[in-house]
């Protein structure tokens, strides 16, 4: 489902793009850390200064759990132009093995997670049904 240059330039970008909608269809983009595990994106909930459990986002999943993930790169030159898309399903992980583990990863990835306490705050997971890419997925030179 996800190649393997797909997965090496995700695992490259170090911010993407979260876009959910809300029962209505009305659209909400926000750009978030995350890591990749399987067949699975996470996202965690931090402890930076925001509404906590009521954003928008953990609002929207609630409702339409339906939601994709974009990384991309942008180059003056046009030919590095590329990005990669996950689309899916969103669970949204309150406690438990899994959600243990996504933080971990996430603490791996972001040094400024080591020292946030994340363990009471939600992890978006999703569920990847299917990915999308245009463009150059190459290594940075």
């Amino acid at each position: 489902m996800l190649s393997a240059a797909a997965r090496a330039f995700l695992l490259s970008r170090r911010v993407a793009h979260l876009a959910t909608a809300d029962g209505a269809g009305v659209p909400h983009v926000v750009p978030v850390c995350f890591a990749l595990a399987g067949d699975s994106a996470y996202v965690t909930v931090d402890e930076k200064p925001k509404s906590g459990r009521r954003l928008r986002r953990l609002a929207n999943l609630a409702v339409n759990p339906a939601c994709c993930l974009v990384a991309d790169r942008y180059d003056e030159d046009w030919a590095r132009l590329g990005w990669v898309m996950l689309h899916g399903r969103a669970e949204i992980l309150a406690d438990g093995d899994e959600h243990d583990a996504a933080q971990a990863l996430l603490r791996a990835r972001y040094v400024q997670y080591r020292a946030m306490a994340l363990g009471a705050l939600p992890v978006i997971a999703l569920r990847i049904a299917r990915a999308t890419s245009w463009g150059d997925l190459a290594p940075e030179p």
